[in-house]
């Protein structure tokens, strides 16, 4: 693979606030059911795909409906591949959580570092979060971001790196600032096989996959700043005119390396938010320091900052109302499991 020696520019652009909406699957299906003529096909070509993504083993906590409900969706991204086949020992290398507020149109949108140290209701212990999923796969995983965050999760989508690399090679790359030049592992594991240049750059699938994965000179925050930057730079490059084509290979590259506890007819709900003239996002990120317990690496979370996280979250989801409204009423207590450690 050749390494990337154009625009050395350093200055930092704000990637324009249109239309930009949660991840992948989202935004791509809401843009293609208003594309026109072409969204016949595409319409039923996601319709069939996607059905094959659908796990509905993960239970819902409360009803909700995202066309009308403030929701959240939980996006992983799992260290397998072809090559890993690790199944449901896999690891979380991407956690993002996503809340929508549906009466302002607005999206917030926290990275989780992967080695938070964190409770795991499951296995009634302390932990880096990424674990939570190789313990007991989705289900752990958002007990643990409810447990931490006390907000509910309603959805999660979850994919692994095949997704992501074959997603970008169908949009034709995407164009990100790198702030160094660095050398990281492919999909495959093999060292040393990809080297990105600083400056501005158009990445395929592997590239943005490893600069999606690589941390050397920096930390798990800056990692998370990065993804979030790559899921901008996606969703822009898919809301372009010249992608409209490319959309069936995208849902292609989704439909088989995803799974989600997402009806077809639910995703569809999200439409409003992309259509929304006023849409907002906002990137959050939790605050910590490096720790070390027992001569193992952690990321430990600051207390007063995931207290001021946690409370912003469940105003932008009005838990409480949600919650009062929905037949089965739950409260913030319950989306809170114990906090002992063993």
């Amino acid at each position: 693979m050749q390494n990337r020696h154009v625009n050395r520019d350093k200055r930092r652009k704000k990637i324009r606030r249109r239309r930009i909406f949660a991840f992948i699957v989202l935004p791509i299906l809401t843009l293609i059911l208003a594309v026109g003529g072409y969204a016949g096909y595409l319409y039923y070509t996601a319709s069939d795909v996607l059905k094959d993504s659908y796990d509905d083993s993960t239970a819902k906590v409360r009803p909700v409906n995202p066309a009308d409900d403030n929701v959240s969706v939980l996006f992983m991204g799992v260290d397998d591949s072809d090559v890993r086949n690790s199944g449901s020992g896999s690891r979380t290398d991407a956690l993002l959580l996503a809340t929508f507020n549906d009466d302002d149109k607005s999206v917030k949108l926290l990275s989780i570092p992967r080695d938070s140290y964190v409770y795991i209701p499951g296995k009634d212990k302390y932990s880096k979060i990424t674990h939570a999923h190789a313990y007991g796969g989705v289900q752990y995983t958002i007990d643990t971001v409810e447990n931490l965050l006390q907000v509910p999760v309603d959805y999660y989508v979850k994919m692994n790196f095949n997704a992501f690399v074959e997603v970008v090679d169908a949009l034709g790359g995407v164009t990100v600032d790198v702030p160094y030049t660095f050398t990281e592992q492919d999909s495959t594991d093999k060292a040393g096989a990809i080297t990105i240049e600083e400056g501005k750059q158009t990445l395929d699938g592997e590239e943005a996959l490893a600069f999606a994965r690589t941390r050397k000179k920096d930390s798990d925050i800056e990692r998370g700043k990065r993804q979030q930057q790559l899921i901008q730079a996606i969703v822009e490059k898919a809301s372009s005119a010249s992608s409209i084509t490319k959309y069936a290979n995208v849902i292609q590259g989704i439909g088989h390396n995803m799974k989600t506890n997402m009806t077809f007819s639910e995703m569809k709900g999200f439409t409003h938010y992309v259509m929304a003239s006023n849409l907002s996002i906002e990137t959050l990120n939790l605050k910590g320091g490096d720790s070390y317990i027992n001569g193992v690496y952690y990321y430990q979370l600051d207390e007063a900052a995931l207290a001021s996280t946690i409370e912003e979250l469940q105003v932008h989801m009005d838990v409480n109302k949600t919650a009062d409204s929905s037949t089965n009423a739950t409260t913030i207590d319950e989306y809170a499991g114990s906090s002992e450690t063993e």
